[in-house]
């Protein structure tokens, strides 16, 4: 019987590359999505769509109560516009909430230890080092360390793309010939994708390096 691991999955196509790469590894994912009141709550839909097709081991847990103790994010807060543009730049900083990453490492962590898994994969990458501090190597390292401490059962946080940006986690997944449109990324929770805030800027950088078309929609 294969290995259990733990996938933070929360729909985007990182996390979604993730996902398959664990599956590409021989081992068997349970993928942990959690709804934490994010305005772009599309992309809960779109992991569930893609783990009831796979036939994966699936929760969605809603800590959206979190809401009432960590604030001023505006993937939460209806009332701060997101920031548009490009992830080095400084408004993006408005898109942090904090402490979310330890808290849902926190989770799944405890979750790998009562299923018997080893690891928790995570889909931090380089990209995301600049403006959020919780997805740097230097946090996963400090993470492994409490983890390793924290239970009986040792559980490794394990960031496949941790030193490798976007464009690099869609060249894998190309080979891996992933179908991206299953994918949710636009921080915005419209219909369409924007294609103007950091997450859609980064994600059309990543597919026009690759020279490939984007599959979903957008907006403009």
């Amino acid at each position: 019987m294969s290995k259990k691991v733990v996938v933070i999955y929360s729909g985007g196509m990182d996390s979604y590359t993730v996902l398959h790469k664990a599956i590409e590894e021989g081992l068997t994912p349970y993928a942990l999505t959690f709804d934490y009141g994010q305005r772009h709550v599309k992309e809960i839909k779109v992991a569930s769509d893609v783990c009831n097709e796979l036939g994966i081991h699936h929760k969605v847990i809603d800590i959206t109560a979190i809401n009432q103790l960590i604030g001023g994010s505006s993937l939460t807060d209806s009332s701060i516009d997101v920031a548009l543009g490009h992830y080095q730049n400084d408004n993006m900083k408005s898109t942090v909430v904090p402490n979310r990453n330890m808290i849902l490492l926190s989770m799944a962590i405890g979750y790998a230890v009562s299923i018997g898994a080893e690891k928790v994969y995570y889909g931090a990458h380089s990209g995301d080092h600049e403006i959020y501090p919780d997805c740097r190597p230097i946090f996963v390292e400090k993470m492994n360390e409490v983890a390793a401490v924290a239970n009986y059962e040792a559980t490794e946080i394990y960031s496949p793309y941790l030193t490798t940006d976007k464009i690099g986690i869609l060249k894998d997944g190309i080979r891996m010939g992933l179908d991206y449109s299953k994918t949710w990324t636009c921080y915005n929770g419209r219909k369409h994708a924007c294609g103007q805030c950091g997450s859609c800027v980064e994600r059309l950088e990543a597919f026009e390096k690759n020279a490939i078309t984007d599959p979903i929609s957008y907006e403009n």
